[in-house]
């Protein structure tokens, strides 16, 4: 077993564990210059293309060069997979949801200009067609992040009822998704050192601040989950953004 008892326990508890510096150094450097590269594409595109979100403006109107979201970025660039299949990182998604682990719904922000935005207040599973507890959401955070440059929020214990709450469609730079109404007076900022590794429930209400700092977050998220665990929205072997990451 790689968690603790305490750990297992406080995730069941609050629906998050998070682990700072788990992706190391010599990591980073392996995947931080492969998310430059999809920056350096995304400033040459004058309008969204296959995979790249550009930034909305508070119209709601993509920003030109301004990247916002690379959405299945394991598609995109194939070696980050390596990163999704790193073995201090599946261990203890092991521990959490069992072996035979497949992963889906990859994606980057880079968080890398002042107002950049990347979710409001929702539940992953709320886009996923189930309220499974058994699904395990990642955050990676390959470079520092704080409240200024726009660090994950999380609502602890909110994942406990099992219930999925009503999602709104958003508006301005928010239009891409839809989202939830919180009481943030109970939110938890979750400081990040770079290579900090967040694991949290499907089910739990989560966020991100705006970035009012310009200082750049480079971030990736996915889904793991158990393979015997059927998710009518991602079929194993026809979702393309769909990977087998331990066992078969």
């Amino acid at each position: 077993m790689t968690l603790t008892a305490d750990e297992k326990q406080r995730f069941e508890i609050d629906g998050y564990l998070i682990f700072q510096g788990l992706v190391d150094e010599k990591m980073r450097a392996k995947y931080v210059p492969i998310m430059q590269s999809l920056v350096d594409h995304a400033s040459t595109l004058l309008l969204p293309s296959a995979h790249f979100s550009l930034a909305p403006d508070a119209e709601g109107k993509p920003l030109p060069g301004q990247l916002h979201k690379v959405q299945g970025v394991c598609e995109v660039a194939p070696a980050l997979l390596d990163l999704a299949s790193e073995p201090a990182i599946l261990d203890r998604a092991e521990d959490l949801i069992g072996p035979n682990i497949d992963m889906f719904g990859s994606k980057f922000f880079p968080m890398n200009r002042r107002g950049a935005t990347s979710t409001g207040w929702h539940q992953d599973n709320h886009y996923f067609g189930t309220d499974s507890g058994r699904v395990l959401s990642c955050a990676i955070y390959l470079e520092a992040t704080t409240v200024e440059n726009g660090c994950l929020m999380v609502l602890p214990q909110s994942h406990r009822t099992g219930e999925l709450v009503a999602h709104d469609s958003g508006k301005g730079v928010y239009a891409h998704g839809q989202w939830a109404d919180v009481d943030e007076n109970k939110a938890v900022d979750v400081i990040c050192e770079p290579g900090t590794v967040v694991f949290f429930s499907a089910n739990l209400l989560h966020g991100a601040r705006p970035n009012l700092s310009g200082r750049s977050s480079y971030r990736t998220a996915w889904h793991y989950f158990p393979a015997d665990l059927k998710l009518d929205l991602f079929p194993r072997g026809v979702y393309s953004d769909r990977y087998i990451v331990r066992g078969t």
